[in-house]
């Protein structure tokens, strides 16, 4: 059986106790964000800040906070512990430094996470005619009409780049954020769909400045097999990768054998959890509620200055 690290360029696994951790769920949070695209995320000490220190201690703010209605339990080896982060010290509960809706723990370096600038910049078909500038980036990549583009536009506002190309939209001057083709479109011709595939992994293989790819799942209907292909081959190829369960909002009727987004989001895990040696970071979304979009910010923004200082 193939075992693989999620982080294996700069993240190394972590020997976590079989402890279960009682932690608060959002699973069924609907609630709309109130945060533009150019609003600053309300992380107090996170943004304004140029260094944490080792010592301190980071806590999730009320507005972030998961509502104390909605328990579930989550083990330690299924959290996402970012490198350079002890979770064993400290007073404040390990609770409240899991990112709502989802298994990721902040890091001292979740800051300077807002969006206050953000430009398309070129759209390429090779990856040697992708941006030269060495800034770092994180690539959107899903199943046609998995709801890239509104996750997207919840991001950045009104930035659109071309369908079939590698499309790199620059943030803050600072910071990629690149929409990738989707892939699986049935009234693709062949040709081209083996195209798009082709110069997509060989972005994925050859771009040294991506810091992660954020692959994006519907949770509103059962894992697909082109879904659990896609996350294991970015595993066999030690690819960073996050898992962006989309359509979280939408509740389907048991009684038509539907299963809840959380119920899709597991069974997904499951399934691909054989090819990972640690579990991949994972977050629940909607572009229709804008569930996830700061909790998303906040982990490119942990990931992005790790990778600056390493």
């Amino acid at each position: 059986m193939m075992i693989l690290n999620h982080f294996p360029r700069f993240y190394s696994p972590f020997s976590l106790s079989k402890t279960r951790l009682p932690i608060t769920s959002t699973l069924y949070c609907t609630a709309k964000s109130s945060l533009s695209t150019t609003d600053p995320i309300s992380v107090p000490n996170f943004s304004s800040l140029s260094a944490i220190s080792e010592d301190t201690q980071i806590e999730i703010p009320n507005n972030l906070a998961f509502p104390e209605e909605t328990q579930i339990e989550i083990p330690l080896e299924k959290l996402f512990v970012p490198p350079e982060t002890d979770i064993s010290s400290g007073s404040a509960p390990l609770s409240t430094r899991v990112l709502k809706g989802s298994n990721i723990v902040l890091s001292k370096y979740a800051r300077d996470a807002q969006i206050s600038q953000a430009e398309f910049v070129k759209s390429s078909v090779r990856t040697e005619d992708c941006p030269s500038d060495g800034l770092p980036e994180f690539a959107l990549v899903g199943r046609s009409n998995v709801g890239k583009s509104s996750l997207l536009n919840s991001i950045v506002e009104k930035l659109v780049g071309k369908t079939q190309c590698i499309n790199h939209f620059r943030i803050n001057d600072s910071w990629y954020l690149v929409d990738l083709p989707g892939y699986g479109y049935a009234a693709a011709p062949q040709e081209l769909r083996t195209d798009w595939s082709k110069f997509t992994k060989d972005y994925f293989l050859n771009r040294s400045t991506l810091v992660s790819v954020f692959l994006l799942i519907d949770a509103s209907i059962p894992a697909k097999k082109i879904d659990l292909e896609y996350a294991s081959w970015l595993g066999q190829n030690q690819i960073p990768m996050t898992l962006i369960f989309t359509k979280c909002d939408k509740r389907k009727k048991k009684r038509h054998g539907g299963k809840r987004a959380e119920e899709n989001v597991e069974d997904f895990q499951d399934l691909i959890r054989e090819y990972f040696q640690a579990a991949p970071p994972w977050i629940m979304t909607s572009s229709v509620t804008n569930q996830g979009r700061d909790e998303m910010l906040l982990h490119m923004a942990q990931l992005r200055n790790y990778w600056v200082k390493h």
